[in-house]
């Protein structure tokens, strides 16, 4: 069973990158942002492998309200997230993340 979430180093950049984009955009956006992601690892933690396999072991969990993807591996008792990507943006450009 999978017991934590942990980020890529670069993934908790993106993360923290689109909360505060959202949150000039509009005040409370960001904050709106971050609960969303926070619900979809809710969920990620109850259901691993829940959300469909992208390519190899990367499995995808896209956010409801935000142009976000979680993109995420399974690695013995742990949720690793490898990206938050835009869906409109570089495709791909995480390949190679652990």
């Amino acid at each position: 069973m999978t017991t934590g979430i942990a980020f890529h180093e670069a993934a908790e950049l993106e993360l923290a990158e689109a909360a505060a984009f959202y949150e000039r955009e509009c005040p409370g956006l960001g904050v709106t942002f971050l609960d969303e992601v926070q619900a979809a690892l809710k969920t990620l933690a109850q259901f691993p492998e829940g959300s469909p396999l992208l390519r190899g072991r990367i499995r995808r969990k896209v956010l409801v309200r935000f142009p976000y993807t979680l993109l995420y591996s399974l690695r013995d008792d742990q949720i690793r997230i490898l990206a938050v990507a835009h869906e409109k943006r570089r495709p791909f450009y995480w390949h190679g993340r652990r």
